[in-house]
């Protein structure tokens, strides 16, 4: 049996130290290092003897000293804000699993509207995270996010900002916005309204931009076109009753499935409409209840795991490659179809 055969049996006071494995092995200390670093010089034999002594000996890599010897953390700060959309509690669970399958920690900074975001975005540059993904800007500037980004591998996602040089990753809204207004068309659905959430945000100036552009290339007629100022069931509830007030419509696109459900149940228990026979509604995302029967949302379905895998390939690239250019990455969604815009299937 090998020396490190020989300690197994006997229990340890105190961790092993990747000195002391080495040792035991015959190997070098800087071998050890290379075994536990992704994408390091060392052949695979070598790192699957130490990876399984390492097991064996119940070695753990200590994350401090490979942080001040590697000058690399191995930690991505997630930056998240506007949390009442469902869409983004499973984005980030598994935007998290993916991150840990390269070896990324996850620590994530929820910054609210009211906080102090100088003081949070600060704590991010202190936990010295190598790398930044920013899943919702709608209350951050874009020179604070220039500042808290700089130096790091960054990705937006799900937004962009315009005139910053970050590279991003989201569903293709124009394609969305597009095969919706064509869902209507082809129901001969022609009078048709849209209700924005946050109305300057990016994701929803390119879902409505799309949308009232295909609407009048397609000869429909927009009758009303609302910010309901939040992606919240209640807004979208208090929308959805503003349109019924108004001039007659005979289909709506809200800008995400939250709002959709609200303006569904507005319709049909305050306003005495039916869906789909007077209205049609549509939303987007495709969140779990856009398949409840209550609601049976047509929607547009955000490709989450294309998404979230490209987000951290974007994210590793930069890492090995800081001086990467950035890049716009818009991924291709589905049209799903259920009884909110026709009445059988």
């Amino acid at each position: 049996m090998s020396n490190a055969d020989d300690k197994i049996a006997s229990p340890r006071a105190r961790p092993l130290t990747a000195r002391e494995l080495a040792r035991l092995m015959g190997v070098s200390q800087s071998a050890v290092s290379r075994a536990f670093t992704p994408g390091s010089s060392i052949s695979p034999e070598l790192r699957q003897r130490i990876l399984k002594a390492a097991g064996e000996l119940d070695y753990q890599p200590n994350a401090i000293a490979s942080m001040l010897s590697t000058r690399r953390s191995n930690i991505a700060g997630i930056v998240v804000s506007e949390m009442q959309n469902p869409f983004y509690p499973t984005l980030i669970e598994k935007l998290s699993r993916e991150l840990q399958r390269v070896r990324l920690q996850s620590l994530m900074f929820n910054i609210t509207r009211g906080s102090n975001i100088e003081e949070q975005l600060v704590a991010l540059r202190q936990y010295n995270v190598d790398a930044v993904i920013i899943i919702s800007a709608t209350v951050l500037s874009g020179a604070s996010v220039q500042w808290a980004t700089d130096g790091r591998a960054a990705v937006l996602v799900n937004r962009t900002i315009p005139d910053l040089p970050l590279t991003s990753v989201s569903c293709d809204n124009v394609e969305g916005a597009r095969a919706i207004a064509d869902h209507f068309h082809a129901l001969g659905r022609h009078r048709v309204s849209y209700v924005a959430g946050l109305a300057h945000t990016s994701t929803n100036l390119e879902r409505q931009n799309a949308f009232v552009t295909r609407v009048a290339e397609l000869g429909m007629r927009l009758i009303h076109c609302i910010a309901a100022g939040e992606y919240s069931y209640e807004a979208g509830h208090r929308a959805a009753l503003e349109i019924a007030r108004g001039e007659k419509t005979n289909a709506i696109f809200f800008a995400n499935d939250i709002l959709a459900a609200g303006g569904m149940d507005a319709l049909r228990e305050s306003a005495g409409l039916r869906v789909p026979e007077d209205v049609a509604v549509a939303g987007f995302d495709d969140v779990a209840l856009a398949r409840w029967p209550h609601y049976s949302l047509t929607t547009f379905r955000q490709p989450i795991d294309a998404i979230v895998e490209k987000a951290v390939s974007l994210v590793t690239q930069q890492l090995e490659t800081p001086s990467l250019p950035p890049s716009r990455n818009p991924i291709s969604g589905e049209l799903v179809i259920r009884h909110s815009t026709v009445t059988e299937r």
